[in-house]
């Protein structure tokens, strides 16, 4: 059964980072707020925490994880970024935005989509986030948690209590946090693509 953490949206208690941290350290699967919807994550490094947000998300190795970053420069140790897309990374970070970039050699290949080496990057605009991965030092593997068969993300944490308690490790109640998904832009072509409209405003990446 699931711990359940109720964390100040603006001011993080230091003690209940700190146990999520752990038990993020220690294979826990983990439920927490973002600046768009609630996030399922885990360890970057942990294969079987991964493998069980598959099965509670029912999702396939095709899949692209998005790695939750708390600035820049993670962004820059996992993904290739030439001067325009740092320009406009550094323009709409933190928000709510996923980036499709062409991945270094940092990130693990089973988080690489099969045939093109990328990876999904974003920095939230969430104080209870950015305090996790202060503390964590390096990103939360991640996924919007919508359940199979729904399109839209889970977004009370009590709804979320019911339904998965028993799937996971830690349920972090940050508030209500939107009922959106990030808006994802591909940029591993000279022009950024939107593939997915969400929270985050579009117009700056059309053409």
């Amino acid at each position: 059964m699931s711990q359940f953490f109720q964390i100040h949206p603006e001011t993080p208690q230091k003690r209940l980072i700190k146990q999520a941290v752990d038990i993020l350290r220690s294979g826990g699967v983990i439920v927490y707020p973002t600046d768009s919807a609630y996030a399922i994550g885990c360890h970057l490094g942990d294969k079987q925490a991964a493998d069980r947000i598959k099965r509670i998300r029912r999702l396939d190795d095709k899949h692209n994880f998005t790695l939750m970053c708390r600035d820049l420069s993670d962004i820059g140790v996992y993904a290739k970024v030439g001067n325009t897309q740092y320009r406009l990374l550094k323009t709409f970070t933190p928000g709510p935005y996923t980036f499709i970039l062409d991945a270094t050699s940092e990130v693990p290949r089973r988080l690489l989509h099969p045939k093109r080496r990328t990876i999904g990057l974003r920095v939230p605009d969430n104080a209870i986030v950015q305090e996790l991965l202060g503390e964590l030092g390096e990103p939360i593997m991640s996924s919007t948690l919508i359940l199979p068969g729904e399109t839209d993300p889970m977004t009370d944490p009590y709804d979320i209590r019911e339904t998965l308690e028993h799937e996971l490790d830690l349920i972090i109640d940050g508030g209500f946090c939107g009922l959106e998904a990030t808006t994802v832009v591909n940029m591993t072509d000279d022009v950024p693509e939107v593939t997915r409209i969400g929270k985050g405003d579009p117009a700056p990446f059309q053409v």
